[in-house]
């Protein structure tokens, strides 16, 4: 969750400020030491790996704040987030994979950190290995889960969080639903939001804004990552030498790291990536076969789709670019709320101008949408105003088809099923481009930063 301010580091660390002002990152860094006693570890690929994750502290929270933001409660010494960070080794990319706190996992033998007790190989949620086992078995559990080596460890907590995205102006996030959480407080309408710290807070931790739990939460924490990056790169934090202080202050308050991640290494990372920027991004979450997988005395966990899985971790390790595409920029797209790629058409021709279907699912399908490639003339050939057919069961893709198609009806058909209809009409005059608010992510749902940005 936290993971935007660590990232904070080395994107701000690229514009050059000089080296007095980024040498407290030594003195300011609590350390750890992840990595002691560690054997049998994973081959080292290219690039450099981060674990960062994202603990419930949150000590230095005002009384104040943690009642507005609705904070109470005693931590659980456990990570609310937990992501794997792989930069590139030509620094031109970051890709950021989520890896669900309530994951299935197997933690290797280790003593308990807490109790002194010796424990054997044991199932639990992936959250729980810090409980047990500090960053240490946090470490050695995703390593052997996902095969991958990690390089450095970051840890952040709450307070550090509120105090960077202040620090940089706030960040812009839009929805295309109003979102309300009674257990955070969050509560956004409908549009473009300036949010500060704490109410950054609030949308990050929020679950229960729709069914999607904890797996819409990680998709919200990277889409709020690519709104920080995007304002540190745009606003002229990393020329500001004033500014990138109260950053790094904010970072480091609250801040842990291994002993090797030291100014010299940072410094040269984030030199390196002097050219980065929304779209150099790239975030992805673990695929996952079943996202309610009973486990007896654990109960619900998240079962990894271990096929897809593999494929991910392997492109990480050979420094491959996860997305399927590069990312582009192009028209303002309005935002809607179900992704065209997830949106079945059928077209019919309700005018008798030559060809107008052929036109429309073209356009449609170069939009994004999934028509058939194959429309057809409607019954009748006088048509005024293009109609979209839907099913109630599927009136948000209705609606978000609808919005493509300016001056478009719609018109209800119980039973029709998942595929909607359009009957083009005279009206039509062209397809309005769309994005939505959970983009299409393809095989290992990954999206670029700047596909989930404010347009």
């Amino acid at each position: 969750m936290r993971v935007a301010t660590t990232l904070s580091v080395l994107v701000l660390g690229a514009g050059g400020i000089g080296h007095a002002v980024v040498t407290s990152l030594d003195t300011g860094i609590g350390r750890v030491d992840p990595f002691r006693d560690m054997k049998n570890r994973p081959e080292a690929g290219h690039g450099t790996n981060i674990l960062v994750v994202g603990t419930d502290s949150r000590d230095k929270i005002t009384p104040a704040e943690k009642e507005k933001y609705r904070l109470g409660g005693a931590p659980c010494r456990c990570t609310d987030t937990i992501m794997l960070v792989h930069v590139s080794a030509d620094r031109r990319r970051a890709s950021m994979v989520s890896l669900p706190r309530d994951s299935y996992a197997e933690i290797p033998a280790h003593t308990d950190t807490a109790t002194g007790k010796r424990h054997s190989k044991h199932p639990v949620k992936l959250n729980a290995a810090y409980a047990e086992g500090g960053p240490q078995l946090t470490v050695r559990t995703v390593e052997h889960m996902t095969g991958v080596k990690i390089d450095h460890y970051l840890e952040v907590d709450f307070t550090s969080f509120m105090r960077t995205v202040d620090a940089v102006g706030g960040v812009r996030i839009c929805t295309a639903a109003p979102m309300k959480d009674a257990y955070t407080g969050l509560n956004l309408p409908a549009g473009t939001h300036e949010l500060d710290g704490g109410k950054a807070l609030q949308y990050v931790r929020s679950r229960h804004v729709d069914g999607a739990s904890d797996l819409g939460r990680m998709q919200r924490q990277q889409r709020f990552v690519a709104a920080l990056i995007d304002r540190a790169t745009s606003e002229g934090v990393l020329l500001n030498p004033v500014r990138f202080q109260e950053v790094v202050t904010s970072v480091l308050s609250s801040v842990r790291a291994d002993e090797g991640f030291r100014t010299e290494e940072m410094l040269a990372l984030s030199k390196a990536m002097r050219g980065f920027k929304a779209s150099s991004s790239e975030f992805a979450s673990v695929p996952v076969a079943q996202a309610s997988f009973p486990v007896k005395g654990l109960g619900s966990t998240v079962k990894w789709d271990t096929v897809k899985a593999k494929k991910l971790f392997r492109a990480l390790r050979e420094d491959r670019p996860l997305a399927p595409y590069t990312a582009r920029g192009g028209a303002r797209r309005t935002l809607v709320e179900v992704a065209p790629q997830q949106i079945r058409v059928q077209v019919y021709n309700g005018t008798r101008v030559h060809l107008l279907g052929a036109r429309v699912d073209a356009a449609l399908r170069a939009t994004g949408f999934r028509t058939s490639r194959a429309p057809q003339n409607w019954a009748r050939r006088d048509v005024a105003r293009t109609i979209v057919w839907f099913d109630p069961r599927w009136d948000r893709s209705a609606r978000s088809l609808a919005t493509a198609l300016p001056g478009a009806v719609l018109r209800p058909v119980k039973g029709q099923g998942a595929t909607l209809k359009v009957t083009a009409g005279a009206n039509f005059t062209g397809v309005a481009p769309v994005r939505a608010d959970s983009v299409y992510r393809g095989e290992f749902g990954v999206v670029t930063g700047d596909q989930v940005l404010c347009t």
